[in-house]
């Protein structure tokens, strides 16, 4: 009889030692274990890598150097592996020609409806091919945007936002500083311009010659300059303020400077196609009487209702087949929670939770049996009424003949599985253990076990004493996406959890409109934590009609998930400020200061510093001929970063490379004498961070760890005036465990007399919360209201809420949702 097992012998992929474990195949296996146990190491980092390390060996080695690998695991040997998919959370690439249709391919079955079933006009000349309903093909864009739907320009107003100042003292505020822009001054004033008139008292055709002439006119200028420089006369070109924005936007290799210009620019629908993307002979062919642009912007279980009558049909013509095959597909991704989506709406827009749901829902069509689907927190982003529709839709995969291994921290995913795989006890090196594997059940007798608290104890939490607000911050008429002229009110002093189904409007309302309305009104002193240097471009504005209570707020901090770096040169120690202080323990060892090396001789960014043999990557790219290139540790430091001389310097025997490979934990001990090193320790361990390494990349950490370590950076600064923290589902990624750490951290901030609003949609959180503002009733055009707001007691007994069933019981058990 055939092995119906994996099994898995001598994994040793990051922290796992050495580890044997057998898993059943055809199964829902959950996989568990506090954050950075192992258990992703186990899932994907060796299942998942060694299935696809075997189906590379078939595929011809030239077109293997094509296609993204994600490397051998160490692992003695597995026995029993089917082929595997392997389904993570991850964000989409910043691009808004991505979106909902392309990620599920909908949108080609739309495009071959309205190409193959559409009503043409009359004087049409021949039908369309399905291309030409495209806006991301050339010949189905509009010409104008170029099917993006946007056009970008500036105004006056945009590029002088106070006419009271002259041309000397910065009206064109667009305008680039230091030496280009007296330039500018000074070539207008060659020209004759008075450049110390207020602008709005300027004659309307020289403002708009000003801004926005294509001419490029040469003149002599002589430059008025301080006392005692030489003052020279040059040749100087002149260029308008759009033609500046424009080109610095389009042509800029920076970064910083494209931000900045891009605050001059105004985004507004295109005036040829009005935002529809499509050129207008593609735009002119109906179905049911609607474009193609109008049935994309509709939410996808709309759709799915307009599309039914001709799916109904019984004959086997184009429209009725493609009109079932997208109502099929539409009605997996509506039981999974996503009806409220439409097919036009950008995948930067979606939550990772969104996008991993889409495509499990396009691979749930693909009728693929025999495989396993490895996935990683398939319940991330879902509020528990959502979740049972996550649970169906798997064991619809798993009664196809596939199995299931789930990466998953929530007790009811858990609960549901037919096999677990705890790992532990602990993480980074004090985990990489199996606890545990064997039925759910059995886990109830695994010793060290973290997750085995969650799973089974049954007694109801500690009642607590609800904090009484010191104030409220109101909204009136809040209008941004669903949200529809709603009012809203946050008390100040307290815990605030605003709840919801997906879509329901949460994240809108507290990362957007709030965070804006409080940006708005504090100027320039506000803390973002959630930038990464990247733009989608210009977003739409939330409209208020009235905002109270402000004025109590003095510093607002929004802590994400979004990563803390792009590159492996962005780590822990560099990103909280802790390797600063590091560098200056070296720079002030008695061999440095003999060698006249200061703190910047310690970083691996500096070409003083750093290994040039490999630039202070600590590995060099390896090509390899009719192969994919592949990493080696650096011959020549091996992996250190640094260069050998700079290695000569130890402080307490350990070099700077030494100090870069500890973890918190042991980094805590080391630099305990030493307070900036200290205090920036001492927070990372009191969010639970200990295990992580000082140098570990922040391209090898988890949405949930880079947020951790924004709040651990926040935390050690020197908290004045009172403070709104926004958090954005803070515990996904988080086990319970982790989580109970979290929100000690969390509730400590709202005792030193701060505010703290999250979206959550966990039940523990919720529960543990002292308002709770629930929207809904459901996502997208079902949602943007509010519910129910007031104590977790009286959201658990409001009718309507589908939050309410679910808090309810959380407050009667700790582990349930």
């Amino acid at each position: 009889m055939a092995d119906s097992y994996v099994r898995v012998r001598g994994a040793r992929e990051h922290n796992l030692r050495s580890i044997d474990v057998d898993i059943p195949r055809d199964a829902l296996v959950a996989f568990t274990g506090v954050s950075g146990s192992g258990k992703s190491s186990l899932a994907f980092g060796t299942l998942y890598a060694e299935a696809q390390r075997r189906y590379f060996e078939s595929v011809a080695p030239y077109a293997r150097r094509l296609i993204h690998q994600v490397g051998a695991p160490k692992v003695e040997d597995i026995t029993g592996l089917p082929p595997a998919v392997a389904l993570e959370q991850r964000r989409s690439a910043p691009t808004s020609r991505s979106s909902v249709g392309t990620v599920t391919t909908l949108s080609n079955t739309l495009r071959m409806l309205f190409s193959r079933a559409g009503d043409y006009p009359e004087d049409a000349a021949e039908r369309l091919d399905s291309d030409a309903f495209s806006p991301n093909t050339a010949a189905g864009a509009c010409p104008e945007c170029h099917g993006l739907g946007t056009v970008h320009r500036v105004t006056e107003q945009s590029l002088v936002p106070d006419p009271a100042l002259s041309i000397r003292d910065g009206a064109i505020a667009a305008w680039p500083g230091a030496w280009q822009g007296k330039n500018l001054r000074d070539i207008l004033a060659a020209l004759g311009h008075d450049i110390d008139r207020p602008w709005r008292e300027l004659p309307q055709a020289d403002r708009d010659w000003i801004l926005f002439t294509d001419e490029q006119p040469v003149v002599t200028v002589h430059p008025v300059r301080d006392v005692g420089r030489i003052q020279r006369p040059y040749k100087g070109q002149y260029m308008s303020a759009r033609r500046y924005v424009l080109h610095t936007f389009a042509d800029s290799k920076s970064e910083t400077l494209r931000k900045r210009v891009q605050g001059f620019m105004v985004a507004e629908p295109c005036p040829v196609c009005a935002g529809r993307r499509l050129r207008p002979e593609a735009l002119a062919v109906t179905f049911q009487g609607q474009d193609i642009a109008t049935l994309a912007g509709m939410p996808l279980g709309a759709l799915a209702e307009l599309l039914r009558p001709t799916a109904a049909r019984p004959d086997d013509e184009v429209a009725p087949t493609l009109a079932r095959d997208l109502v099929a597909r539409i009605e997996v991704l509506t039981e999974l929670g996503l009806g409220y989506l439409s097919m036009d709406r950008p995948s930067p827009t979606l939550s990772a939770g969104e996008l991993q749901r889409l495509r499990l829902a396009t691979q749930l069509r693909s009728g693929l049996f025999g495989v396993v689907y490895v996935l990683d927190e398939p319940s991330a982003g879902l509020h528990p009424a959502d979740t049972e529709s996550l649970l169906t839709v798997l064991g619809r995969l798993k009664e196809a003949g596939n199995s299931l291994f789930v990466v998953e921290h929530d007790m009811e995913v858990v609960r549901r599985a037919d096999w677990i795989v705890d790992i532990g006890p602990r993480a980074g090196e004090h985990g990489g253990q199996v606890l545990h594997s064997g039925p759910v059940a059995a886990l109830a007798d695994a010793t060290g076990s973290a997750t085995r608290r969650f799973l089974f104890d049954t007694a109801p939490p500690a009642a607590r004493t609800v904090r009484r607000p010191t104030g409220t911050l109101t909204l009136r008429g809040v209008t941004l996406h669903n949200l529809r002229g709603l009012d809203a009110a946050f008390p100040l002093g307290v815990f605030t959890a605003v709840t919801g189904v997906s879509g329901s409007g949460k994240t809108t309302l507290v990362t957007r409109v709030l965070a804006e309305a409080v940006r708005e009104h504090l100027g320039d002193g506000t803390t973002d934590t959630g930038e990464d240097g990247t733009e989608a471009g210009p977003m739409a504005r939330a409209q208020l009609s009235g905002a109270e209570g402000l004025e109590a707020i003095d510093r607002l901090v929004r802590v994400d998930q979004k990563p803390i770096g792009r590159t492996p040169r962005s780590n822990l120690a560099t990103y909280t400020g802790l390797f600063d202080a590091v560098r200056k323990v070296f720079a002030a060892t008695d061999e440095a200061r003999a060698r006249g090396y200061t703190a910047g001789r310690f970083s691996f960014n500096v070409a003083a510093g750093r290994c040039e043999t490999c630039q202070g990557e600590g590995f060099v790219a390896v090509e390899l001929l009719f192969l994919p290139g592949t990493y080696a540790p650096c011959t020549a430091c091996h992996g250190a970063r640094y260069h050998p001389e700079t290695l000569e310097i130890t402080y307490r025997d350990r070099t700077i490379a030494d100090v870069l490979a500890m973890t918190v934990d042991t980094a805590a001990d080391f630099l305990a004498d030493i307070p900036a090193a200290a205090r920036s320790l001492r927070t990372l361990q009191d969010v639970g961070l200990g295990y992580l390494r000082l140098g570990q990349p922040a391209t090898e950490l988890s949405g949930g760890e880079a947020q951790r370590i924004k709040l651990a950076t926040e935390l050690q600064r020197t908290r004045r005036g009172h403070t709104l923290y926004l958090l954005d589902e803070p515990t996904t990624g988080l086990h319970p465990a982790d989580t109970e750490v979290l929100l000690r951290q969390l509730h400590g901030l709202v005792d030193a007399g701060h505010t703290v609003v999250v979206v959550e949609h966990d039940m523990g959180v919720v529960a543990g919360a002292d308002h709770v503002i629930d929207l809904g009733p459901g996502g997208g055009a079902d949602g943007g209201r509010i519910v129910a707001a007031g104590t977790p007691a009286e959201v658990a007994d409001a009718p309507g809420s589908r939050t309410a069933p679910y808090l309810a019981r959380r407050r009667a058990r700790p582990d349930a949702r």
